[in-house]
């Protein structure tokens, strides 16, 4: 046996070793072809929401034979936009992102749209004209907002009182919670019943510590505030951690968004009143299992949305995952 033909057995049976190197090839599914490398550009991997996304999009593309790239953008769109930006240069078979800002991240979406890239959007859709995105697959954040808005009515019972919302008015998910919660409000005062009165929006970062001075400053100027709500868990346990400082844990109820562990637990403890909760696991899925009709030439609906449910203290209680 020449040395040639035996180089060539070699990398074929899968000794790699002397052929190229096993972390600078993408993932092969069960038939043995390699698809190629999924860029994921996420808003913060430092919120577990957005990790279990990640790192959900990474297992079920391996699976399929794809290798997945996970990166944060950390809510720098700058940052997001070189990271696309060297996607592109990767030649990567798809991109996914949740933007850090719809509108600012529109001519590095072009870029890959020119390179003939496919992307699309997970949790934070971007629906500004002059990009092209296969499909959005997120949580229903207008109908989660709503969800909200009705637990905090419940919440407040019949005497209502003053609210305020923490907000992340950059990511469009947020806006879109943020619209079906104060219409929801807005139909509640509409009937007469324990008017419900939104004092103050104020910036939370979708962060623990801006969460914390945001209700801070909520309380100082509005001493006799009634209820908080916040866009995601990180931001509503800064909120219950300022309020705990302020002596005002009792006097007002929190209501979050997301259903992350620690969140959740919150509400078993009744720090927290209640969450819409998504489901990360099930956007990571569906949006390789996007890819791949995309790749096989199917059209694709232009979003796809996942329902919140409704949690609360009566169901952390039945919750087996927590404490």
């Amino acid at each position: 046996m020449n040395r040639k033909y035996f180089l060539l057995l070699a990398c074929s049976a899968g000794l790699f070793s002397g052929c190229q190197k096993a972390d600078e090839t993408p993932a092969a599914g069960a038939a043995g072809k390699s698809r190629g490398l999924i860029g994921v550009s996420l808003l913060t991997l430092d919120n577990p929401f957005f990790k279990v996304i990640g790192d959900t999009i990474s297992s079920e593309g391996a699976k399929l034979g794809y290798q997945a790239v996970v990166v944060s953008g950390d809510k720098d769109v700058a940052k997001q936009g070189n990271q696309i930006k060297d996607f592109i240069v990767k030649k990567v078979s798809a991109i996914v992102l949740s933007p850090c800002d719809s509108k600012s991240i529109i001519p590095v979406i072009q870029e890959a749209n020119a390179a003939g890239i496919p992307v699309f959007t997970v949790d934070i859709p971007c629906n500004e004209p002059g990009v092209k995105i296969v499909t959005q697959v997120a949580t229903d954040n207008y109908g989660g907002g709503k969800e909200a808005g009705r637990a905090m009515i419940e919440a407040l019972g019949e005497a209502g009182g003053k609210i305020a919302v923490l907000h992340l008015k950059q990511a469009e998910s947020c806006l879109l919670r943020v619209k079906g919660f104060t219409e929801v409000i807005a139909e509640h005062n509409a009937a007469g019943k324990g008017m419900v009165e939104i004092v103050t929006e104020l910036e939370s970062g979708g962060a623990k510590d801006l969460g914390y001075k945001a209700a801070e400053d909520a309380v100082q100027a509005h001493p006799d505030l009634r209820g908080i709500f916040a866009i995601n868990d990180p931001a509503a346990l800064g909120a219950r951690a300022a309020l705990e400082k302020a002596g005002k844990a009792e006097q007002i109820r929190i209501v979050g968004f997301d259903g992350q562990p620690e969140g959740k637990q919150a509400i078993k403890d009744g720090r927290i009143y209640a969450d819409p909760i998504q489901f990360p696991e099930k956007m990571g899925v569906q949006i390789v299992d996007a890819i791949v009709r995309h790749s096989k030439g199917e059209t694709l609906p232009a979003q796809m949305l996942i329902p919140t449910t409704l949690y609360r203290q009566a169901d952390a209680l039945k919750d087996p995952s927590l404490k």
